[in-house]
């Protein structure tokens, strides 16, 4: 338990309330993703304008574009044991949340996120071709036990994930072994990893495949949903996997979905006698 909280499960909750349930000095690592403070650019309608445009849209619908308040970062320090925090953010954060926790004492890094295939803009600007992730700790190492080569590279290269967006439906998803590579680095196993934002289940579900004990909160019920599924192996499409952990699913849910299997296997067997 973490307060009134079980550990190994996901809340749907405001993160802004729930936090102050949270015991002080109880959690070793969190990471979080919150919405990004996106920077609006009009006039032009060609297909690349719709494009970004469009993307942005889907953004602002789901209230993914409001940046986040320092209030809950104060509360994020008084909860962890020592600060050990990642945070994802675009190039408009980084000086909010450099000068946050640098003013606290702690010793920070920067890991970039390059993406091999994002969308071409040349309206008078670089593109948007890189996304962050803060590292802050204070009296707290990197874990020893994890020093290889690749998890220590401050940088990560690969595509868009548009797989694991079409997986899981989150239009801001981050990759699954970048987040393990972060775990890795700043946790042990056994601690308890914790993620305010947790989106699509990101972090809980790499928190859970290295043994860390996991706590997260998602205040949209669609996202929450889509990330209980994910812990359990079920995509948001309904698709179970080799991965599907069968006891966390409901009577009627399972009946439901063998019965939908049943009902493929026939469909399939009349093809075939075709």
């Amino acid at each position: 338990m973490v307060g009134k909280y079980k550990l190994n499960n996901i809340y749907n909750e405001d993160s802004y309330i729930a936090i102050k349930n949270i015991p002080d000095k109880s959690l070793d690592l969190v990471i979080i993703d919150p919405p990004y403070e996106l920077e609006t650019h009009g006039g032009s309608h060609s297909q690349l304008a719709k494009q970004i445009q469009s993307q942005h849209k889907e953004l602002y619908e789901n209230n993914l574009h409001i940046g986040v308040d320092n209030k809950i970062l104060e509360q994020l320090c008084l909860k962890m044991k020592n600060i050990n925090i990642c945070i994802f953010c675009n190039k408009k954060q980084l000086i909010q949340y450099l000068n946050f926790f640098t003013e606290k004492g702690c010793l920070f890094d920067i890991i970039t996120w390059h993406k091999q295939n994002a969308i071409p803009n040349y309206s008078g600007k670089y593109m948007s071709d890189t996304e962050y992730c803060l590292v802050f700790r204070k009296n707290k190492p990197m874990n020893k036990e994890s020093e290889n080569y690749d998890d220590r590279k401050t940088w990560w290269i690969e595509p868009i994930n548009s797989t694991d967006k079409s997986l899981y439906g989150h239009p801001t998803i981050k990759p699954l072994e970048l987040v393990k590579k972060l775990i890795r680095n700043h946790s042990q196993e056994n601690d308890i990893v914790a993620d305010f934002f947790l989106g699509s289940g990101t972090t809980c579900v790499a928190a859970k495949e290295l043994n860390r004990r996991y706590i997260g909160f998602e205040i949209d019920p669609k996202y929450f949903k889509i990330a209980k599924d994910r812990l359990n192996g079920i995509n948001a499409n309904g698709q179970t996997s080799i991965f599907t952990d069968f006891e966390k699913i409901g009577e009627w849910e399972m009946k439901i979905r063998l019965l939908a299997f049943d009902s493929k296997m026939v469909n399939l067997a009349i093809f075939i006698e075709c």
